[in-house]
This record gives C-alpha cells, sequence and structure tokens, in this order.
C-alpha cells in the first residue's frame, strides 16, 4: 500500500484562512472548497489512491500563479500542480493538508511561429490541441501519448511524456525549446525560447521530467514539424510474445527506424479489436504494428525491408493497410487500448517501465512467468521499439488481496527492468506509485545529490510532497535550507 504523511495540523480556522486568502488573490470562483466540489479532485489516473484536498486554486495567468504560490509559501501550505488528472502514477494525488493548483483554465495558445517552427502555449493546452492548431498549415506536434485527447502539456512536460511515434521524434524533452516557470516563492524565469539552445546549464533538461517538485510549469514552447507526405501501418501477427519480441529487437538492429513500432498480446488484442473493429488477427499470441512514413516510394521500400525482417520469424499474418480508413482504425484501437482493456477486467494497474530492446523477448518470458505466479492476468500493451513497456495488470478492487498481489506484481516487473538495464519509468512519473521503487535503481548517493537539487529549489519541500522520494526523506529531507 502507498502511504501519504499524516497531514499538518490545520484547525478549521486556519484553514479558513488559508481559503479567504487565496479567494484574496483570484478572480471570483477560482477557489473550490466545498466538500462535494473537492472530490473530483480526490484522485488522478491512479485512481486506485484518494485524497480530498484542503482546496483547489483555478489560477488564469502566470501572475496568479505566483501570487498563489508565494502566499502558501509564507503561509507553510504544501501545494500539488495538476492538470487534467491523467497522471497514472499517482502524481497528481492530493494530500489533506495541500493546497492543489488547477491549471486547466490556463488553456491558451499564445503564438504560432511556422517561419521558426514553433509554438507558444498554455500549460492547460491538450496535447492534441496543438496539433489541430497547426494542422491546416501542414505541421505537427509529435509526442502522442495514448490520453492525448485530455492530457495537457504541462503534464506532458512533468512527466516528459513520450507516445507511440516517439521512437523516430523522441519524447516531450525532445521537442521543447522554452520553459516559463514559477518557483515556490513566486518568482518568475525563462528558461529557452525560440532557438535551439540556451546558453549556461541545461535548466530544461533538469525540468523536463522534474514531476512538480521544482517549480510550476506555466508556459510552454514547444517545436512543431512539418507534416510527412504520408503514413501506412503494417500489422505483424506472431506465435508467442517471445517470438514478437525478437522480431522488434531484429527491426532496430537492422537500422530501420519506424515512426512507430508497437506491441499487443493475445488479451490485448481481442479488447482492442472489440472495440475498434481494425481487422486485428484474434488468433495470434502476439501483433506488432509498424508504421512508415514519407514519400510513396520511401513507404515501399521500407516496408519491403521490414517485411523480408518479419518473415524470419515466421508469421501467422503480414497485413500493410491500403487506406488512410485502414490506418486509422489500426491506430483507434492502439490509441484506445487502455480504455479497451476495461472490458476485460475494469480494475488493473498499467504499469511503466523501461528496458533494453534486446532484453524484449526474455522479459515478456519473465512476465508470463510472474502472471503465473501471482495468479493474475496481465495484458502487455507498449512501445516496442523504445522498450517502454506498459503491462496491465488485472485485478478485483473489491478483493483487498488481489490488489496487493497486483501491487508486489508490479513492484516485481520494475524490479526485473532495473535489473536487465532499464529503468522505473519511461514516461509516466515516478509519482507515488515507483517512490517506494527508488532505492532500486539508484544508490543512497544518487538519491541524496537529487534531493539536494529538490532542496535547492523548494527548501521546505512543499511543492508535491511525498512523490518521487521515499517518505521518510519527503517529510524530513536531511539537506540545510537554500542559503
Amino acid at each position: 500500500m502507498i502511504d501519504l504523511p499524516d497531514p499538518k495540523p490545520t484547525t478549521l480556522a486556519a484553514r479558513e484562512r488559508i481559503i479567504a486568502g487565496l479567494r484574496a488573490l483570484l478572480p471570483e470562483g477560482g477557489v473550490i472548497a466545498e466538500a462535494l466540489r473537492l472530490k473530483p479532485y480526490e484522485t488522478d489516473g491512479l485512481s486506485a489512491y484518494r485524497q480530498v484536498p484542503l482546496a483547489v486554486a483555478l489560477p488564469e495567468t502566470t501572475e496568479q500563479v505566483a501570487s498563489v504560490l508565494r502566499f502558501c509559501h509564507e503561509n507553510g501550505v504544501r501545494v500539488v500542480p495538476r492538470g487534467a488528472g491523467t497522471s497514472l502514477s499517482g502524481g497528481a494525488l492530493p494530500l489533506a493538508d495541500a493546497v492543489v493548483i488547477g491549471l486547466m483554465r490556463m488553456n491558451r495558445i499564445l503564438a504560432i511561429d511556422y517561419a521558426d517552427r514553433l509554438a507558444v502555449v498554455q500549460p492547460g493546452v491538450t496535447n492534441i490541441g496543438i496539433t489541430e492548431a497547426v494542422r491546416g498549415a501542414g505541421f505537427f506536434y509529435a509526442p502522442d501519448p495514448s490520453s492525448q485527447l485530455a492530457c495537457m502539456i504541462g503534464g506532458n512536460v512533468n512527466m516528459n511524456s513520450g507516445g507511440a511515434h516517439c521512437l523516430k521524434y523522441g519524447v516531450t524533452a525532445n521537442n521543447l525549446l522554452g520553459l516559463k516557470i514559477v518557483t515556490i516563492e513566486g518568482e518568475v524565469i525563462e528558461i529557452g525560447g525560440a532557438h535551439l539552445d540556451a546558453a549556461g546549464y541545461d535548466w530544461l533538461g533538469l525540468l523536463t521530467g522534474s514531476e512538480g517538485q521544482l517549480a510550476i510549469v506555466t508556459e510552454v514552447t514547444v517545436r512543431i514539424l512539418r507534416s510527412p507526405e504520408g503514413a501506412r501501418a503494417m500489422l505483424a501477427a506472431f506465435r508467442s510474445n517471445e517470438i514478437a519480441g525478437a522480431c522488434v529487437d531484429a527491426i532496430i538492429t537492422s537500422g530501420i527506424i519506424p515512426v512507430a513500432l508497437e506491441f499487443m498480446d493475445r488479451p490485448a488484442i481481442h479488447a482492442c479489436e472489440a472495440f475498434a473493429h481494425a481487422g486485428y488477427p484474434l488468433d495470434a499470441e502476439a501483433m506488432l504494428i509498424i508504421e512508415v512514413e514519407g514519400s510513396i516510394a520511401e513507404q515501399d521500400d521500407l516496408l519491403a525491408r521490414i517485411k523480408e525482417i518479419c518473415a524470419r520469424f515466421d508469421p501467422i499474418s503480414l497485413k500493410i493497410s491500403q487506406s488512410a480508413e485502414e490506418s486509422a482504425a489500426i491506430w483507434k484501437g492502439r490509441k484506445g487500448a487502455f480504455g479497451a482493456v476495461g472490458r476485460i477486467s475494469p480494475d488493473y494497474l498499467c504499469m511503466d517501465g523501461t528496458i533494453p530492446t534486446g532484453r524484449l523477448p526474455d522479459v515478456l518470458r519473465r512476465i508470463g512467468e510472474m502472471s503465473d505466479s501471482y495468479g493474475l492476468k496481465v495484458a502487455n500493451i507498449f512501445h516496442a521499439g523504445d522498450g517502454n513497456l506498459h503491462p496491465l495488470i488485472m485485478f478485483d478492487a473489491n478483493d483487498p488481496e488481489s490488489f496487493h498481489r497486483a501491487e508486489a506484481f508490479g513492484a516485481d516487473i520494475l524490479k526485473l527492468c532495473v535489473e536487465v538495464g532499464g529503468c522505473l519509468t519511461g514516461e509516466h512519473g515516478v509519482g507515488v506509485e515507483k517512490r517506494d521503487l527508488m532505492t532500486a535503481q539508484f544508490t543512497a548517493v544518487e538519491l541524496d545529490q537529487q534531493r539536494r537539487i529538490k532542496t535547492a529549489f523548494d527548501p521546505d519541500w512543499l511543492l508535491n510532497t511525498a512523490k518521487v522520494f521515499p517518505l521518510t526523506a519527503a517529510l524530513a529531507p536531511a539537506m540545510p535550507r537554500a542559503a
């Protein structure tokens, strides 16, 4: 079970004083404090854990974010930043004595510069909203997490989100140019901007993926790219997970980099086909979705080479989409996969770990053995090309023992990722879900250095307390206050 810190003693009078202070800083309707209206904020995408916050603040500008943070800092109030609440690691899970700062009202696209191929957006703009804004001019924003219809760019920055097309185009960190952030003291800082690289230390790299531990993002400058001439998807079906994993490794080691290379096993195939009717092969144990892009000639050449590689692994079937409609159906199934698995099991944990692609066959075999050992089914859906695994562990939420086994199963999967040379997270972040597993990947010295960085930005550890670091360290950091 995940533990949260006991709330700081907060009397009714102190709570009302905090709420009144926030209301003095924000427009009417900018503070939520009523018990019923706070309920939607008690959890995020990791819905197994819930905690109602002290209050929710809804700023609309950078200046308002700064004033709220300054107030919370001066009064020792913990803060939890939140976008759309799609985090699957508990990154936006509130604390009982914390103010949630919701950034969903900061949802404007501030500037688009096609000549310099960039867009400046507020953190509440959805991921897909950036592409929709520039599509008409022949551009797109590359990172595309499965939750892209809802997830917001501020959360993408905090978790360094990826998506199916990150194999070719990279994750969020590879598509950022600048940030505007607000520190816990309410200071506004601009990093990077409308140029390819920033002078000095790589603050952009430090802040991307920092999970709201260091500052709150209020403005994001992203790269936009020219849309490709065209794209086609291919389905390759195999007799086992291990064979499909070996095929993935063969494609990557050949030097071919598809725009996307996705994996589904039998439970996922059946769930997604029932949802999307995309023509997925129901007799397969595993399936790959492989997409290439470019001119027609380039597509034909890449697909022929990939088809030749797949043929070495005795595929059950190989199918190349023949129309934009077929490709859209293929991706509809993949993009809706997490929801579609809910048709099999309403309750599941979505894990997120990364491994070297050469270890895929062995890791998939061992996940299957763990599934048998724990007596829990698992559906494997993941970004195979960059080794970012997303096993979905199915359990019964009405059975506490089943949930505990699911947690232990997930922890063993993540430890296996580290064991084979990978890491605890690819794009979901650490949050509370993997917080207590950080010692499986990092030494005491490495964690200590990370806590020093956290303390330099946030001396009193008010920002997103009880996330990322083991709980005792988060509550009582053995670091001196920053000067």
